[in-house]
């Protein structure tokens, strides 16, 4: 039996930095992943460049049931301390839209990064290992692995949520907590594309592929504790539904069964441009919103809210354009689900935060084993944020077993 003082379970973003953050504490520490290839996810995240954090993350670019747990671990590990990590290891980056960090060459410098600081730590490897079983022992925890049995006091569960199954996601973390009878949020595929029942998208079908900047919503946003959210993002058309940057934000926050509303012009009231247009512009219906909108788009539109493409401006009543700026400035449209885990850039929900200590991600009625990264009910937004919590939170259980 092989023995250590920490077992982190999961070579991913989070679980790396907390067995090289526990190891450069003096701890002996192993690090067990079931997977051939080390950390697919980083090596795939932001177009293959890794958009590693992003300079604006705070505890608002989180959701979570219990929203004030991700606080503690956020504060003591800030943007600014990873991008002094990446600064010491030399790896050139740049920041792109809304404060996202990337990588200059390649998220691999991140990988090679992340494998350096386990290094500086003589941590030991087990790859490709898998976990047969987990059990409390006399002296902590016995793990019964394909290469082997591991006891340690301290445990560190880092296998991330269900997104996405082809490089490896499993429920592993979510099948400990349920061991131990921990409480869970249940999981739900997030930052992902929504579809739509095929006959409702059928009049947008051929609008795939197109992509402009809209504002989009869903939910209350109104009260003490709104349960929505609005952003600003590019929306993108496909065959099944919509994607791009606004829907994978938006996918976050929304509930099956109710609607999302688009802004699709959010510069322009278009109703009282139309209106104020009617006695000077002689144009076609048509070719007037080609001037704000992809012409395949603005016909798409009219057809689908029942006007004719030949239609000319002048000649329609006020309600009727006052009806297709409703249609175009707050577009409603219910999705049927999305494109579920295997598009899902992250998993919400996870290991309920309130059975962990948020000082220490340690649970609470089971000393000695810690919930790191996209296990645990804390999910946040597109670009960045979520490798933020994983550093975050890996250093926290790091710098406490």
């Amino acid at each position: 039996m092989a023995k250590f003082d920490v077992a982190v379970i999961g070579a991913g973003a989070a679980g790396m930095m907390c067995a090289a953050t526990a190891a450069q504490r003096g701890l002996r520490v192993v690090l067990i992943d079931h997977a051939t290839k080390l950390a697919e996810k980083i090596r795939i995240s932001g177009g293959g460049r890794c958009n590693f954090t992003n300079v604006n993350a705070g505890p608002a670019n989180f959701l979570s049931e219990n929203p004030h747990f991700c606080k503690s671990a956020l504060s003591r590990y800030t943007p600014a301390d990873f991008v002094a990590l990446v600064k010491k290891h030399r790896i050139g980056y740049h920041e792109k839209h809304r404060g996202q960090l990337f990588c200059d060459d390649s998220a691999e410098q991140i990988i090679e990064m992340l494998k350096d600081e386990c290094a500086g730590g003589d941590v030991h490897w087990r790859m490709p290992c898998k976990v047969e079983r987990l059990a409390q022992g006399a002296e902590g925890f016995v793990i019964e692995t394909d290469s082997g049995t591991i006891e340690a006091p301290s445990v560190v569960i880092a296998t991330g949520g269900l997104s996405i199954p082809k490089i490896g996601a499993t429920d592993f973390g979510y099948r400990v907590a349920q061991q131990f009878e921990l409480r869970m949020v249940e999981p739900r595929p997030a930052l992902v594309p929504l579809t739509f029942d095929a006959q409702q998208w059928a009049p947008f079908v051929e609008m795939s592929g197109i992509a402009l900047e809209v504002d989009v919503e869903t939910g209350s946003l109104k009260g003490r504790n709104p349960t929505g959210a609005r952003f600003r993002e590019d929306l993108l058309f496909t065959h099944r539904g919509l994607s791009g940057p606004a829907i994978l934000q938006i996918s976050s926050y929304w509930q099956p069964g109710t609607p999302i509303v688009i802004n699709l012009l959010p510069e322009l009231d278009l109703a009282a441009t139309l209106i104020e247009g009617k006695n000077t512009i002689k144009k076609q219906l048509g070719n007037v919103l080609a001037q704000w909108l992809p012409t395949r788009l603005a016909e798409g539109l009219l057809v689908a809210h029942g006007f004719a493409l030949d239609a000319r401006l002048a000649d329609l009543p006020d309600a009727q354009l006052r009806k297709l700026g409703a249609a175009i400035n707050q577009w409603s449209l219910t999705p049927n689900g999305s494109e579920g885990y295997k598009k899902a850039e992250v998993t919400r929900g996870g290991i309920d935060t309130r059975e962990l200590s948020q000082q220490t991600m340690m649970a609470t009625k089971v000393p000695g084993l810690y919930f790191i990264g996209e296990a645990v009910d804390v999910t946040g937004w597109l670009g960045g944020y979520n490798f933020q919590w994983a550093w975050a939170s890996g250093v926290a259980a790091g710098q406490a077993v």
